[in-house]
């Protein structure tokens, strides 16, 4: 069986990498009919479109930046950051076979058989945050009037950006996707406008206390699909550096996504091959690897410069609050 494992130790690039991955992957999978092989190659091109053709990425970010233009005038007293990144070839590795597995493991828990490859190559259909920005606000502290709670002020301005993206960002060529929620858990906070389009994990957070909100657009220039996240900084700080960390994420989701309790080993190949995939990438020592641009003291200290462990930046924009020393709201 093949595995990303197998090409992380030869110094290679990442597209080098990813080429290699993909066309072996595809070979196998025309060998022996597997027709998820087959689409995890097709996966992993998409990421090679990515990382091989930019300038797409660049019509995005100029497009986005009037957007962050807008906010400089409309919200003078914040400081925000605009993040934007490619999500990593492991951590998006790691989330193609982790849906592998949760799908065949719920379906075969709730109807005692397996699912066919048809249906778990649509489930698979779920990716649409290989691009992903971020939004990060903070509301400076002299801007609190005495008695006022920061955390409700900059919730308050984070939901008004909330309203004001998706009609200003389709103006750029960029359209909203509904999120697919039931009814019972769209946002009480957003208007009927917008309500249907976000995920809002700050009103009901995620299991390790992840909030964000996530709204995706689909980019009619460059028919592609783009995840916006929107946070306060106390936000982005558990999700980068708490509890909510990927660190932490990968953690809790190795007990959901490595499970053996009811599926014995032989009884479903797909789910045996995601299973050695995923157990393998949850096992790399960083430090071991030789990839181009990357280099790892542990799996902690990383200097990462090709997208391979943490998403490929494609840029941020930053403004720093214009007063510092008087409230002006």
């Amino acid at each position: 069986m093949i595995t990303l494992n197998d090409y992380l130790y030869s110094g290679n690039t990442v597209l080098k990498i990813l080429l290699q991955y993909s066309s072996d992957l595809k070979k196998e999978a025309i060998r022996t009919g597997n027709a998820i092989d087959l689409a995890h190659s097709n996966f992993l091109m998409q990421i090679i479109e990515l990382l091989e053709h930019t300038d797409f990425l660049s019509s995005q970010s100029l497009r986005l930046k009037e957007f962050y233009l807008y906010m400089t005038e409309k919200y003078p007293f914040l400081a925000f950051t605009f993040k934007g990144r490619i999500k990593s070839l492991i951590r998006a590795e790691e989330k193609f076979n982790g849906y592998i597995l949760e799908y065949i493991y719920d379906y075969y828990k709730a109807k005692n058989e397996f699912p066919s490859p048809t249906m778990i190559k649509n489930n698979l259909n779920c990716f649409r945050d290989l691009i992903a920005y971020r939004i990060v606000i903070s509301l400076p502290k002299c801007h609190i009037k005495q008695g006022e709670s920061r955390d409700q002020k900059e919730l308050e301005y984070l939901y008004q950006i909330a309203e004001d993206l998706p009609g200003f960002i389709e103006e750029k060529g960029f359209t909203p996707q509904l999120s697919g929620h039931p009814d019972e858990e769209l946002s009480i906070k957003l208007s009927d406008k917008c309500r249907a389009y976000y995920r809002d994990y700050v009103i009901k957070p995620r299991s390790a206390g992840y909030r964000s909100l996530h709204i995706t657009f689909y980019d009619n220039l460059t028919r592609c699909y783009t995840e916006v996240q929107l946070r306060t900084k106390d936000m982005d700080d558990y999700a980068e550096i708490g509890d909510a960390n990927h660190f932490g994420y990968e953690k809790s989701q190795e007990v959901n996504r490595t499970r053996r309790d009811i599926i014995r080993p032989g009884e479903c190949p797909y789910f045996d091959e995601a299973y050695e995939r995923l157990i393998k990438l949850l096992e790399l020592d960083l430090s071991a690897l030789d990839v181009n641009m990357f280099r790892a003291y542990n799996n902690q200290l990383i200097n990462d410069g090709c997208g391979l462990f943490r998403g490929r930046q494609i840029l941020p924009f930053e403004h720093l609050s214009r007063f510092q020393n008087d409230i002006n709201i």
